[in-house]
């Protein structure tokens, strides 16, 4: 078990790291912020911390649907997990790019098994784009590296 764990270790690593990141912003935005819908500004009609939840998904999509969402994001961190224990050693930018997927599912289903809801407070208020949270951030970030990955120019064979 030492070695499933240690074969895929930055995987661990960025999920956790990022994990912990995501909870600790919700944690300071639920304590600091006294209503839903305070905002402040950190640039002016630019980007605000905005205290809101979200019960749905993405860009609130599937509203209210937080029961089988709780479900979901369980099931895709369990799948990740059993994953990256049974594939073989992934190259780094694999378990980096899983492991922000992982922290991301992780990150918003504590939220929805915790309270019903996610916390979101990312406001960016120039390009009126729906508020999120870091977990949102880090399953972006996650995809993106995957999807590099998945396109980037393979070296010819002679």
């Amino acid at each position: 078990m030492r070695y499933a764990l240690l074969k895929n270790r930055w995987f661990w690593m960025t999920a956790l790291t990022a994990l912990v990141l995501d909870q600790i912003t919700k944690y300071w935005i639920r304590t600091s912020f006294d209503l839903l819908g305070e905002t402040v500004p950190i640039v002016p009609g630019v980007f605000h911390f905005t205290y809101v939840i979200n019960t749905g998904a993405a860009f609130s999509l599937f509203a209210g649907g937080v029961e089988w969402l709780r479900w979901l994001s369980l099931l895709v961190s369990i799948g990740l997990m059993i994953y990256a224990l049974i594939s073989p050693r992934w190259i780094l930018l694999e378990q980096i790019g899983f492991g922000f997927i992982l922290s991301g599912a992780l990150g918003n289903g504590i939220c929805r098994f915790l309270y019903s809801h996610v916390i979101d407070f990312l406001d960016f208020r120039l390009i009126n784009f729906p508020v999120f949270n870091l977990a949102d951030v880090f399953i972006n970030i996650g995809i993106a590296c995957l999807l590099y990955l998945a396109f980037r120019p393979q070296p010819v064979q002679p």
